[in-house]
């Protein structure tokens, strides 16, 4: 009886967290964007939404927490917390990951899917705060490396949707490399665990486990790009170098972590 009143709380604070949240998305772009675009000063309205931003997400992670919908271990924070510039580089399990990322980094900039400046619940934050579509890859690189050039933590997820199950990834795209080998930013990477598995690219919402889910957030130390780049090199090659060295990195600290369980 009372694993089901678990389960059943579990699934209406799930509910009514995604209902805020979407209330909230909308109220946002209806209301915030207008304002955010009358701001006179572009860098301090950028740093104020992404201040509100960073906000929102960590309150909405505490009332997650304090519901008993999820639990949260988190070690190396403080790297994302570090001023100046710099590309955190993520696995992608989850469609939480963008939410706890966010939580856990005061100045971020995202590189976002192209659809969501047209998501009623999205169009607006993404736009006021200066996040990065993932349409153009060459305007890709050159908006990022604006933003890591004004200060900011580029926050990316280079396999482009949720990881393909529990155990693999999707191939990285160079995005990430080229925006490092252009401002010569250090890449962070980021791994990311969710057990038991929710929001996953094959579950619906109210596909609630039997327990809190645990997400575990590893921030590695940064790399520089210099160790993986010979001199002379073309910048395409460097890059895919760049791009399979990281990969390579975070998949052996994946299983490293027990975050993989088997090699397929």
């Amino acid at each position: 009886m009372t694993e089901r009143f678990d389960y059943l709380w579990r699934l209406f604070a799930t509910a009514m967290a995604l209902i805020v949240f979407g209330i909230c998305g909308v109220l946002f772009s209806m209301l915030v964007f207008p304002l955010a675009w009358a701001w006179p000063h572009r860098a301090s309205r950028q740093r104020a939404v992404a201040g509100v931003i960073h906000w929102f997400f960590r309150a909405l992670v505490a009332v997650l927490r304090c519901a008993g919908v999820m639990e949260l271990d988190v070690a190396g924070a403080k790297a994302l917390r570090a001023h100046g510039p710099s590309i955190v580089v993520a696995n992608h399990p989850t469609y939480l990951d963008v939410m706890v990322l966010l939580s856990l980094t005061p100045r971020a900039c995202c590189v976002v899917k192209n659809a969501h400046w047209s998501n009623p619940c999205f169009w607006g934050i993404v736009r006021s705060a200066e996040y990065i579509s993932n349409a153009d890859p060459s305007q890709l690189i050159e908006a990022g490396a604006q933003q890591l050039a004004a200060g900011y933590t580029m926050i990316i997820f280079p396999e482009g949707t949720r990881s393909p199950a529990p155990n693999r990834l999707h191939a990285f795209s160079r995005g990430f490399a080229h925006m490092a080998l252009k401002v010569g930013a250090p890449i962070v990477p980021v791994l990311i665990d969710c057990d038991p598995p929710v929001f996953t690219k094959q579950m619906r919402w109210y596909d609630v486990p039997a327990r809190a889910f645990r997400m575990r957030v590893n921030v590695l130390e940064p790399l520089g790009i210099g160790q993986f780049v010979e001199h002379d090199t073309t910048p395409a090659l460097a890059a895919r170098s760049v791009t399979n060295a990281v990969e390579a990195h975070i998949t052996q600290h994946l299983f490293d972590y027990g975050f993989f369980k088997t090699r397929n």
